[in-house]
């Protein structure tokens, strides 16, 4: 039985797991219906990041155009134009003994592509969640629905794994950004240029 968490809500993935190594970390979402004439592309990203929060380089920037980290320990699995159909919308594969050991922790975002462009933002999503999932047996561990918070934001901090004391954590973070993916990419110390 998968562990629900709300915003905020912090849980032991490892610790309560023992023997996990390879995990799939599922996004998805649906479009509100709408009359903006243009098509919803939603990117799920991972950035690894020091204890600072940071970003060493670009190279630990994962998304559709960087699809796996040099370390093979963050996999993303492909961009999905449109997010239709049910579940997961785009996947990342991590295996959590490949990690660097100067990453602190894996953030996942989302970002809506051309959102300005196109007049879009997250007030136009619903029913986005993020999930992790044992890729040994297939099981989910962990689920965490975004809920409908956001109204103006075009890029959404969605969660984090995260060391804590030899172990990997999970944290439900849905915290939204304006500025798209430029503003997430400065967050976390990239140049999105």
């Amino acid at each position: 039985m998968a562990i629900s968490l709300k915003k905020g809500q912090k849980v032991d993935l490892t610790k309560t797991n023992p023997g996990l190594s390879k995990i799939l970390i599922g996004l998805g979402w649906d479009t509100n219906k709408y009359d903006g004439g243009s098509a919803f592309d939603l990117d799920a990203a991972a950035f690894l990041l020091g204890e600072d929060g940071k970003a060493k380089s670009e190279s630990d920037f994962i998304f559709y155009g960087n699809l796996k980290h040099v370390s093979e320990s963050v996999e993303h699995l492909g961009d999905n134009l449109t997010g239709e159909g049910d579940g997961d919308d785009e996947e990342i594969k991590i295996d959590l003994s490949k990690v660097p050991a100067d990453v602190a922790k894996i953030d996942f975002t989302v970002t809506i592509y051309d959102a300005d462009k196109r007049n879009q933002n997250f007030g136009q999503v619903s029913n986005a969640f993020i999930r992790i999932v044992d890729e040994a047996n297939n099981t989910e561990l962990i689920r965490y629905d975004l809920g409908e918070d956001f109204s103006i934001e075009t890029a959404v901090v969605v969660a984090e794994l995260y060391r804590h004391n030899g172990e990997w954590k999970f944290n439900a973070i849905g915290s939204g950004f304006s500025g798209g993916l430029s503003a997430l990419c400065a967050n976390f110390g990239i140049d999105a240029e």
